[in-house]
């Protein structure tokens, strides 16, 4: 199946996470379904209505939220008060709110990073996970991003680095952080959408044709640019190896990975060492895709890993089945 139709949510809100931000939620499917949580990509991309179709509506109660800073959250482009704890923390304050015991965990790209914190931090709140295209937040993935994508996508690369200046070029993330955090639209606006359409023309092994600014709005592309560098600059607010060495809380879980064979922006080689180290985890290749969720064989296979993982959680007598937790986990 390539996707489910389109659904509207049965229920939505904001949720006051502290710190003045507020996050939006919704809720589709099937409201005595088994949960499912939705963790976007980016950081600072949002959501999406298509987001719902990779889910079984009979099946699932699907839930997605807007991170810090973007989507329909409040407020925009907001980088204060925002780190990957602040979201682990932000996904169990929505899943005490929406009265759920625990869901399967979905993300791809930044969500799959986010994932796997939160799970590591949360294990007894994961049934399982979905994810797709990793990344792992290590020095090695961000310094590819940023100097490696041009390997294949070298006038990819030429239009990020064309408006920076010779010194700048030294380094491309630092200077573009500095510009997106500049409150002076004329200096943000132009970096927003040019680390996007970057991003953008790499994440496709047919990349589109390079679009005009007009294509996403101005708050979208900042959003998605300035967060995106602050949590870069950041590395993840993870410490290097993190998420590998914190596997051992969540290995008792299942996972299927869906990983482009061809994608540049986040290599096969993050997903491979995560299923090396995971013995539930179940890697699943796409032989003819690069990043993007919606590119036929990365939505298909997305689709049919959340089949997998209906069927393993499904029993006769309704309830879902779950692995015990390893005794003594430091992380419960």
């Amino acid at each position: 199946m390539d996707a489910y139709p389109a659904i509207a949510p049965y229920d939505s809100g904001h949720l006051d996470v502290g710190d003045g931000h507020a996050l939006y939620w919704e809720q589709s499917g099937n409201p005595d379904g088994v949960p499912v949580l939705y963790l976007h990509g980016g950081p600072g991309a949002g959501t999406t209505p298509y987001y719902r179709r990779f889910f079984d509506p009979a099946f699932w109660r699907i839930v997605l939220f807007d991170q810090r800073g973007c989507g329909r959250s409040t407020p925009a482009a907001a980088t204060e008060a925002n780190t990957t704890w602040h979201l682990v923390e932000d996904i169990e304050r929505l899943r005490r709110h929406l009265g759920i015991e625990s869901w399967l965990t979905f993300g791809g790209s930044w969500g799959s990073t986010l994932a796997l914190a939160y799970g590591e931090a949360h294990p007894r709140r994961c049934l399982g996970f979905v994810l797709r295209g990793v990344f792992l937040f290590t020095r090695a993935e961000i310094d590819w991003f940023v100097r490696g994508m041009g390997t294949f996508f070298p006038e990819a690369e030429r239009r990020l680095l064309a408006p920076l200046s010779p010194a700048e070029r030294a380094d491309p993330l630092a200077a573009y952080q500095r510009r997106l955090m500049d409150p002076d639209p004329a200096v943000h606006a132009p970096a927003a959408f040019a680390w996007c359409a970057y991003e953008e023309a790499c994440s496709r092994l047919r990349p589109p044709a390079p679009r005009g600014n007009g294509a996403r709005p101005l708050l979208a592309a900042l959003a998605m640019a300035r967060i995106e560098t602050h949590y870069m600059v950041n590395r993840g607010f993870l410490e290097e190896g993190q998420l590998l060495a914190g596997l051992p809380a969540v290995r008792h879980l299942p996972a299927v990975i869906v990983q482009g064979r061809y994608d540049v922006i986040c290599p096969i080689r993050a997903a491979d060492a995560l299923a090396q180290a995971w013995p539930r985890a179940e890697l699943h290749v796409v032989p003819d895709a690069g990043h993007a969720a919606l590119e036929p064989g990365i939505r298909a296979g997305l689709v049919a890993a959340t089949e997998r993982m209906k069927a393993r959680l499904h029993r006769p007598d309704g309830k879902t089945e779950i692995a015990p937790a390893p005794t003594g986990d430091p992380m419960l």
